[in-house]
């Protein structure tokens, strides 16, 4: 039995060991058309009926979920409704999202039309979100010119007065930091979504922005104008909680595909970067029931990499691409009914991942002392 139980150790420490072994931060011995190869043909095709069949789902729901709650209107009800609409909300961001990238279908003109329609409703600007965040996919895992949630440098981190620190690394305010985001960008950086004279934009963009810009402004002034018609109070519960729900799942999503995984993933800059690179620091995360409700945005490492791959074929293609990742794909942790795990992930990363050195084109996020809680290990 000691012998056995001696063998058992040793065979974990060895596991430890080569898991220690493999540096996440080497080049990868695969090149991205390998990754491209292994993928089935059909993973590429775009089929518009069967998005906007997404689309008509969903917004289906949304009214049906609204009308449901005005009617019984009781505070059982009112809860329930604003976290099934604030997801809702979020699936029809990411129905948009498909749009910005042209995986929804190969019609310019129809993505962007629908991308507006869905994006405006909940109070996004469609062209100037989707030209940053075509910036965010280019840079990928690149500490300076990556634009969403990029790692703040340590001379910029100390910059940064208490009060800010202790909103961006203390929940649930970080989660509440998106439509901040879309007015002035991140620290560090300057310009707004709504600006077509901002950094973010080049000349020829600016007519886009403007469009959009209107549409939001059109959206808002719809919202004032039904406040009237039913009440603040009623709009407020109907949309604007909801709205905030909306929010903090995009906040939470996009901050957990590029944090919180129990191995220290890299950063880059400079020569050590490449678009590939960048692209494997991403994660994979499992949300349960709601993959299928948000449409597998969750197969995030592929989407980053390929963001032209419709929604409906990502898992897929997941799935075939894997024995050519190897040990650079971090399977998921299986997740129960509700994703209530990635809280956790959520805090533990907020304790522990403040800044990375001024120097160095491969650096690790580092611990502020003074910010990290109880998980200042």
């Amino acid at each position: 039995m000691a012998r056995k139980i001696i063998k058992l150790l040793a065979l974990m420490g060895l596991g430890k060991k080569r898991k220690q072994d493999f540096d996440p931060g080497s080049p990868p011995p695969f090149k991205l058309s390998d990754i491209r190869a292994a993928i089935p043909k059909h993973c590429w095709v775009k089929d518009p009926w069967k998005s906007m069949s997404y689309v008509v789902r969903d917004v289906a729901v949304v009214f049906g979920l609204a009308a449901a709650a005005a009617y019984f209107s009781n505070w059982v009800v009112w809860p329930l409704y604003w976290a099934a609409q604030g997801t809702m909300f979020w699936a029809l961001f990411v129905l948009g999202h498909d749009c910005g990238h042209g995986s929804f279908s190969n019609n310019n003109k129809l993505n962007s039309v629908v991308g507006h329609i869905l994006h405006s409703s909940i109070l996004v600007p469609y062209h100037g979100w989707r030209i940053s965040h075509r910036t965010h996919h280019q840079n990928h895992g690149h500490v300076e010119n990556d634009e969403s949630w990029h790692p703040l440098p340590e001379k910029i981190y100390k910059s940064l007065d208490g009060i800010t620190k202790m909103l961006r690394f203390t929940v649930p305010f970080p989660m509440l930091a998106y439509p901040i985001y879309l007015w002035s960008r991140s620290p560090g950086k300057s310009g707004s979504h709504f600006d077509p004279n901002s950094d973010l934009f080049v000349p020829s963009e600016r007519k886009d922005v403007i469009t959009s810009t209107l549409c939001w402004t059109a959206m808002a002034a719809l919202l004032v104008g039904l406040s009237f018609v039913m009440g603040p109070s009623q709009l407020l519960k109907l949309y604007g909680v909801p709205y905030v729900g909306f929010v903090m799942w995009l906040d939470l999503v996009t901050y957990l595909h590029h944090h919180g995984h129990e191995d220290k993933l890299p950063w880059y800059r400079g020569k050590e970067w490449s678009y590939l690179r960048g692209g494997l620091t991403t994660i994979d995360r499992d949300y349960g029931w709601i993959n299928n409700i948000h449409h597998d945005i969750g197969t995030h490492v592929i989407h980053h990499l390929f963001p032209q791959i419709p929604h409906y074929h990502l898992t897929e293609a997941t799935e075939a691409a894997k024995p050519v990742f190897g040990k650079y794909y971090r399977e998921p942790k299986k997740s129960g009914p509700l994703p209530f795990h990635l809280i956790g992930n959520l805090v533990r990363s907020m304790r522990k991942d403040h800044y990375v050195c001024d120097t160095g084109d491969v650096v690790y996020y580092q611990t502020d002392p003074q910010h990290s809680g109880s998980s200042s290990e």
